[in-house]
């Protein structure tokens, strides 16, 4: 989306003009979203009606044709499951939270909470019957205040009524069945550098350039396009979940929250730094006190709790001046969470525009502590697997 069209957004949305999209442009969008079902749903038909109707080599081509339906069929996704997955009984702390904030906001329940260890946090839907699943990063749950974070769950359940329909069945499986198929057609080069074989890879890759190259170039367009005639409604989705951020956890905690996330880049510094020094101490000195050398080392272990709280500290000892030269820097760069979003200048100056709205939802600090308990295995695994690299 263009700085012009992302400008006059914003100016659209903070007048209260309705800054509705195109029926021509969301028109264009399924057109193209069907002819990727349709392209599928042939080429499954052409390749059951070989094997059905064809002689041996009809048929050896049909089931080849079949192969590549399943290389290009769209991802609904499925329901995660394992490490790092949530259930109600496992989290019945967490999900209260969740279900209140859900309610809040007019969406359904969550069907699963999952967390990582990503600076970052999403709601999506998977599988025909669209199951929600909320991904919570926990490097940025933990840099987060209590009403930050109910602001966050607050803006996460808004894109389940935002009416974004960039994550509906139709337009969002269209579209990862296009990047898919964007993302096979490009050559790799694995081989290239494997010893007596550069010659022979290296022609393979020129033979795939040649007979691919045009594919993706096409399917590159097709998806620049797609994100061209959708983008403005994606953006205005970003700003409503934000609109619902505030009202759920109030508009100082939904500033706070994007804020926040403009620390990204300090958060990983932390997280670097504490990997630096765990593995810069002796070996002998991380296997315990019956391992330890004569003359033990006097620094502090690197303890999954000292890295949160490391994380937790830096996050919290930014000045404000530094906050001040993020924003400017994303005002300048017009930097955004990531490309799918408004710039966060932007977003922060609509909620400045708007009223001083109080938290509807809040915590005790014993929901509190049952949900940091609740957590606590997982925020000891993905420590060490931060610390570990």
């Amino acid at each position: 989306m263009t700085a012009w069209r992302t400008d006059r957004l914003y100016e659209d949305i903070a007048a209260g003009r309705p800054a509705t999209v195109g029926q021509r442009a969301w028109l264009a969008a399924s057109v193209i979203a069907g002819a990727v079902h349709l392209t599928t749903a042939a080429l499954c038909g052409w390749g059951l009606w070989l094997l059905v109707t064809g002689n041996t080599p009809l048929r050896c081509l049909g089931a080849a044709v079949l192969g590549l339906v399943v290389l290009l069929r769209p991802r609904l996704g499925r329901t995660p499951r394992g490490e790092g997955v949530l259930d109600r009984a496992e989290a019945p702390a967490l999900y209260g939270l969740a279900d209140r904030v859900a309610a809040e906001v007019g969406a359904g329940p969550v069907d699963v909470i999952r967390v990582d260890g990503a600076f970052n946090a999403s709601m999506g839907a998977v599988g025909l019957r669209r199951r929600s699943v909320l991904t919570l990063g926990l490097p940025l749950w933990e840099v987060l205040g209590e009403q930050e974070r109910i602001a966050l769950l607050g803006h996460e359940f808004g894109h389940r009524v935002n009416g974004d329909h960039r994550q509906g069945l139709w337009l969002g499986s269209a579209i990862h069945a296009l990047a898919h198929w964007h993302d096979l057609t490009r050559p790799r080069g694995h081989y290239r550098d494997a010893v007596g074989l550069e010659l022979l890879f290296q022609l393979t890759d020129l033979l795939l350039a040649v007979l691919l190259g045009g594919v993706a170039r096409l399917l590159l367009a097709l998806l620049r396009l797609l994100d061209r005639l959708t983008s403005r409604a994606g953006q205005q989705a970003e700003y409503h979940a934000d609109t619902l951020a505030a009202r759920t956890a109030s508009t100082g905690a939904a500033r706070r929250l994007l804020r926040t996330l403009l620390l990204g880049q300090a958060v990983e510094t932390a997280a670097a730094r504490a990997r630096a020094e765990l593995q810069s101490r002796p070996r002998a000195s991380r296997r315990g006190p019956q391992h330890a050398p004569a003359a033990p080392s006097t620094r502090p272990a690197t303890t999954p709790e000292a890295f949160w709280e490391r994380l937790r500290d830096q996050a919290a000892d930014v000045p404000a001046l530094e906050h001040e030269r993020l924003l400017r820097r994303s005002a300048l760069e017009r930097g955004a969470v990531d490309p799918t979003h408004p710039p966060t200048h932007l977003r922060l100056a609509l909620l400045d525009r708007g009223p001083e709205l109080p938290a509807a939802v809040t915590t005790t600090p014993a929901e509190t502590a049952a949900i940091a308990a609740e957590l606590a295995p997982h925020r000891v695994r993905i420590a060490r697997t931060l610390l570990a690299g």
